[in-house]
């Protein structure tokens, strides 16, 4: 019986403890997803930590110098009260101490661009120590995009930076041209200060948002950033402003101070004389910025260290955009803009990536070369994804970019044919009566010419391949008769070497051999060129 009663209630224990386990809570399925792909561009550059970071002081005490700099009177506003002094404290000792180097390293990037913000500003009569906010926001680092997505020195959002009118997509970004963001700054600045008529607000709502700081101070009834801050833990979570909002005025005031007194406190002074020199320059959609770049003798990295602003080589084939060219090469690079051929790319073509694709599979589909693909895409490495863009050129179409290719092919041979001519055509002849002369056949003589039409011209040269009769051999003395007569010709606007070379019948590489250019060497309206006619 006693045994019946212990099998009883093993039972019953059993059967509680499966209930118990079918009512708890499964344990939910970590699903593994691909990253989302993130609309920073490749070349980004990350804010310095400096510019989050809570500031630690721990270890540091302030010297006699710096304690009466602390206490020097702030130019934008007012005296602080004891509280609101300690936040600023904080940040100075942090940023005159354990980031003294970072600080000077702002400090030095900052020189290019200092006077074109102080002269904006000054345009829009703003207090001058507001040029100073990009030190907060991205230690004046026009690439710098933040974890939020934030971009340039001006750390603009994206929907802020379209309010404004800097344009953000796949070809340009223009919340890092620091002369378009300046601008916008100064006029978003401007906007907050006249919603709350109070700089710290203005600067409070410029991190945190308008319509923040406006809710903050409807549901604590406060009209002062500092009292706010206060009253912060009495809003409910959501409405609170985060630490980063609360600390972004004590550090602005911080740093203000230092740099209002560098030599006291031992940095290198900043010099207001590095502005850099730059003409702006409208570019048309489509444009080759490496050819632009090289027509200036500037690599890459130089041009785009003027235009952080452009992600691909390529402008934005729908739109023209503005570039900063240095002055000094400015006439060379423009002149190449108003080249029809430094437009290759003013139609193109998205292509999505699908399972299976390659640089090379794209290549033959569009028959554009690889390297023009990569080119244009800002890309070095061979992998592809499913789901990514790839830019081809050209509008996509295999046949305008073959077409293209073979053209370029038939000027090559004309060059080398030109070069090597043997004979030179007379008035009346044609393709045909030359090949029964020399005992060959029109196609061969069009091929061995680079010539796609029968169409001749009195006095071109011409290659006739096997040249081993007695007609052929007269003819290349007769060639050598010909006299060359030197014309000093003046380039108009829209000419370029291969228009020159067409208008009197001699080649781009002559051209390029009697000017000493080379194959980087471009021409720009007025310059005189020698042309040797026969």
């Amino acid at each position: 019986m006693n045994i019946f009663k212990s099998a009883r209630l093993v039972v019953l224990v059993l059967i509680v403890l499966g209930l118990l386990v079918g009512c708890a809570k499964k344990p939910v399925e970590t699903v593994i997803t691909e990253p989302v792909k993130s609309e920073v561009p490749s070349d980004a550059v990350p804010l310095d930590p400096e510019v989050k970071a809570e500031p630690d002081t721990r270890g540091d005490h302030l010297t006699k110098t710096e304690q009466a700099v602390l206490n020097s009177r702030f130019g934008l506003l007012f005296d602080l009260e004891a509280h609101e002094t300690k936040e600023v404290e904080r940040y100075f000792n942090y940023f005159t101490h354990k980031a003294r180097k970072t600080m000077a390293r702002w400090l030095e990037r900052s020189q290019p661009y200092l006077p074109y913000v102080r002269r904006v500003f000054t345009k829009y009569g703003l207090p001058q120590d507001l040029v100073l906010l990009p030190f907060t926001e991205s230690g004046y680092n026009v690439r710098a995009y933040s974890w939020a997505g934030a971009g340039g020195m001006w750390q603009f959002m994206k929907g802020t930076g379209r309010l404004y009118g800097l344009k953000s997509d796949w070809w340009i970004d223009e919340r890092r041209d620091p002369y378009k963001s300046t601008d916008a700054a100064a006029r978003h600045l401007k906007d907050l200060y006249d919603a709350f008529g109070d700089w710290y607000l203005a600067l409070a709502a410029y991190n945190a948002g308008e319509g923040k700081i406006s809710r903050a101070l409807r549901m604590t009834g406060c009209n002062d950033f500092f009292e706010l801050t206060k009253k912060n833990r009495r809003l409910s979570r959501r409405a609170r402003l985060r630490t980063e909002t609360k600390h972004y005025v004590p550090k602005f005031i911080a740093i203000s101070k230092i740099f209002q007194n560098l030599d006291t406190l031992g940095f290198q002074p900043v010099s207001w004389d590095m502005a850099r020199e730059v003409a702006p320059v409208q570019v048309p959609g489509g444009t080759d910025l490496l050819a632009l770049a090289r027509s200036g003798g500037m690599t890459w990295k130089e041009f785009h260290d003027y235009n952080p602003m452009y992600r691909r080589q390529v402008s934005p084939p729908h739109m023209a955009t503005t570039a900063y060219l240095p002055v000094d090469r400015a006439d060379k690079m423009i002149a190449y803009l108003s080249d029809p051929g430094s437009r290759p790319y003013a139609g193109y073509t998205r292509h999505r990536v699908r399972s299976g694709d390659s640089w090379w599979r794209i290549s033959r589909r569009y028959h554009v070369p690889i390297s023009v693909l990569k080119k244009v895409n800002n890309r070095r490495s061979n992998t592809l994804h499913p789901g990514q863009y790839v830019m081809v050129p050209g509008n996509g179409s295999s046949r305008k970019v073959a077409a293209s290719r073979s053209s370029s092919r038939s000027a090559k041979t004309r060059a080398i044919a030109a070069k090597r001519g043997n004979y030179v055509v007379r008035s009346g002849d044609t393709l045909w009566s030359i090949s029964r002369r020399f005992g060959t056949t029109v196609s061969t003589l069009k091929r061995a010419n680079g010539l796609r039409s029968s169409r001749l011209r009195a006095g071109q040269k011409l290659y006739i391949p096997n040249n081993s009769g007695q007609a052929t051999r007269q003819a290349a003395q007769d060639a050598g008769k010909v006299k060359s007569q030197l014309v000093r010709y003046k380039v108009r606007r829209g000419d370029n070497l291969t228009s020159i070379a067409r208008k009197f019948g001699v080649t781009v590489r002559d051209l390029r051999r009697w000017n000493v250019l080379n194959r980087r060497g471009t021409i720009y309206a007025g310059q005189r060129l020698k042309v040797y006619v026969q």
